[in-house]
């Protein structure tokens, strides 16, 4: 990967819709090569996809709550277990396995409140391998990335 690629990949973080033209008119090329570019990065796995930026409170779903939880046992069986259902519940964003304590982080995004706790006391904590759970409520997202 070379400067131009950076540039193409700088330029479709920041618009993923712009046209082929105005991409290569951007990073200083003219559309053939820069379509062919962007089809390698693409076959490469470089470019994984392209998608819409949304307002999650016009969808209803603008409460995010960040998670850290931890299990009773960190046993194969636990942890795919538990894994498996996590990873399932839409309302569920993001979903790390951590070294060290907490044993995960899990993003969680609902309408409000009053649906967060719902969530966690009926399909988040019915899980026997819980341990500990420790909500953050986001006030204001500063910056994000991606």
């Amino acid at each position: 990967m070379d400067a131009i690629d950076r540039a193409i990949i700088a330029v479709l973080r920041r618009d993923g819709r712009i046209s082929n033209q105005d991409l290569a008119a951007e990073v200083g090329l003219t559309p053939a090569p820069c379509l062919r570019r962007v089809r390698r990065l693409e076959a490469d796995g470089v470019i994984t996809g392209y998608r819409a930026v949304v307002d999650h409170a016009a969808l209803d779903a603008g409460f995010e709550v960040t998670i850290h939880a931890n299990l009773e046992s960190n046993t194969l069986e636990n942890v795919e277990a538990f894994e498996q259902r996590v990873a399932a519940m839409d309302e569920v964003i993001e979903f790390r396995r951590m070294y060290g304590r907490p044993d995960y982080i899990i993003r969680v995004r609902v309408a409000d409140a009053r649906a967060y706790e719902e969530w966690l006391m009926t399909r988040f904590h019915v899980h026997q391998a819980v341990s500990g759970v420790d909500s953050r409520i986001t006030m204001k997202v500063i910056k994000q990335v991606d």
